[in-house]
């Protein structure tokens, strides 16, 4: 076989590795929507879900989030940036980062694969074991829904509509995926700057 011939063979090889890892994470996605969809629960059990959970933070003292959220009220601007990384950045960010590694990482592409499937997994157990309905949807927590707010909001309609289930608030992939990113970042480069990537989570 000749050198033209190798070369052709290994980008094929190379090529149909790549449409396969697009397939397996394409399809464990839409799987997980499904499933998360499909098992959105009772709006009535996720708020009062979250009524405990609520009152469970406050007996452990915890911060409320109702605090950490009225630092940012007073500055429209800020908020609008919040609102923009939260719809904007989520899903591109992960896209990016699985991208990135299988071209340039290959050994830690397939760890930072497994531990996201892994991950995303479990909490889809988590979603449907104990539907949680999210602060914003609960006025009596004294925090504003700055999506609904500002015209930023990923969600459309109430609960139970649309193919977004609204009452996964716990636990909240939005934390893990950048809690993952980010120290898969710190794992990568060796530069100083990529301690920023703490900023994410």
């Amino acid at each position: 076989m000749s050198a033209v011939d190798l070369t052709g063979t290994r980008r094929g090889k190379r090529a149909a590795d790549a449409a396969g890892q697009i397939a397996l994470i394409v399809g464990l996605w839409l799987l997980y929507l499904l499933c998360r969809h499909l098992f959105e629960g009772s709006e009535q059990v996720a708020r009062a879900h979250a009524d405990d959970v609520w009152s469970l933070e406050r007996t452990l003292r915890l911060p409320s989030e109702a605090t950490l959220q009225g630092w940012v009220l007073h500055s429209d601007a800020a908020i609008q940036v919040i609102n923009g990384i939260y719809r904007y950045v989520h899903f591109p960010a992960m896209f990016v980062t699985l991208a990135l590694l299988y071209v340039r990482r290959r050994d830690v592409y397939r760890w930072f694969r497994n531990v996201l499937v892994l991950t995303t997994g479990l909490a889809l157990v988590g979603h449907i074991a104990y539907p949680l309905s999210p602060p914003r949807l609960e006025p009596g927590f004294g925090m504003v829904d700055t999506g609904l707010e500002f015209g930023q909001s990923t969600y459309a309609g109430k609960p139970g509509t649309g193919f977004t289930n609204q009452l996964a608030a716990m636990p909240s992939m939005h934390v893990a995926w950048a809690a993952l990113i980010a120290f898969t970042t710190i794992l990568c480069l060796r530069t100083p700057w990529r301690w920023l990537a703490r900023c994410m989570p």
